[in-house]
């Protein structure tokens, strides 16, 4: 995935468990211009499936998921609508 992807928005939802982590997410998103990006960053393992797969149901479109250390994953998402 392309490494310049421009971030307009940082979310660290570290701590949080799941189904805020999608909430707080989706609360972020709906603030965002489209075509904007959200980097979400989770430690709860679950919210790596359940964040995306809840972003594309609402039609958004997730750039990149990716572990970033040993507990962090990286979640970006792009304003579709």
């Amino acid at each position: 995935m392309d490494e310049d992807i421009k971030i307009n928005r940082d979310l660290n939802l570290k701590g949080t468990i799941c189904p805020y982590n999608f909430i707080k997410s989706k609360l972020a998103i709906e603030e965002m211009k489209v075509g904007e990006v959200l980097r979400i960053v989770v430690d709860f393992k679950s919210a790596i499936d359940d964040v995306p797969h809840g972003m594309e149901f609402e039609g958004q479109k997730v750039l990149r998921v990716r572990q970033l250390n040993e507990k962090d994953w990286e979640i970006i998402v792009k304003k579709e609508h």
